[in-house]
């Protein structure tokens, strides 16, 4: 049987996104990867909570320890090759990763983005942004996308999508929580399912 892929998921906050890839785990919809490493760069970020309660190890990355962005950069990939990890998943991790991290891992990071790309994303479109851009404009039909990470924010080629409609009266707010449950959760861990399955496959073709 093949070994499953070494998942690791970046983090910065409350870790939903985090607990909806432990809960896919555990209910065998992510079955071809394992999340070995939880990585958030705040001390404080309640995933680390979540990931200690799932027995998943935890390290943390502060910028205000490093003298610049490419020792902060050094540090988690030396954590993440330390571990064997062969995906990583940005889940609201709020720090944009050099071309030099990016090119490193090339079709290996996957973010989910709270919009259908290309409408509501890049520099500037994150969290209740991206929402209140989507009511100002009046879209009828919202939605997350699951993307591999490169150098362009949001600009890497789509692994997902799922559209969510847009109520009338939606908030920031309601419509965030909507596109969370309905999207967000949903096809993050589908995304992270199809990639760790294509890597198992590609290296079972290797054998």
């Amino acid at each position: 049987m093949l070994s499953r892929v070494k998942i690791a998921v970046l983090v910065s906050g409350g870790g939903t996104n985090l607990q909806a890839l432990i809960d896919a785990q555990n209910a065998g919809i992510i079955k071809s990867g394992e999340i070995s490493l939880v990585i958030s760069n705040n001390k404080n970020a309640y995933a680390l909570t979540r990931a200690q309660n799932a027995n998943i190890k935890t390290a943390t990355v502060l910028k205000s320890e490093c003298t610049d962005v490419a020792e902060f950069e050094d540090r988690i990939i030396q954590l993440l090759d330390s571990n064997g990890i062969e995906i990583i998943v940005l889940a609201g991790f709020m720090s944009i990763l050099s071309a030099n991290f990016t090119s490193r891992y090339k079709d290996r990071i996957i973010n989910v983005h709270p919009s259908l790309i290309p409408s509501f994303c890049g520099k500037g479109f994150w969290g209740l942004k991206v929402h209140e851009a989507a009511l100002a404009y009046g879209v009828k039909v919202s939605g997350a996308t699951v993307h591999f990470v490169n150098e362009i924010p949001d600009g890497g080629k789509i692994i997902m999508q799922k559209a969510v409609e847009v109520l009338e009266g939606d908030t920031p707010q309601s419509l965030q929580k909507r596109i969370m449950e309905e999207a967000e959760w949903k096809i993050l861990p589908l995304s992270c399912e199809k990639v760790a399955s294509d890597i198992q496959r590609s290296k079972n073709n290797n054998l």
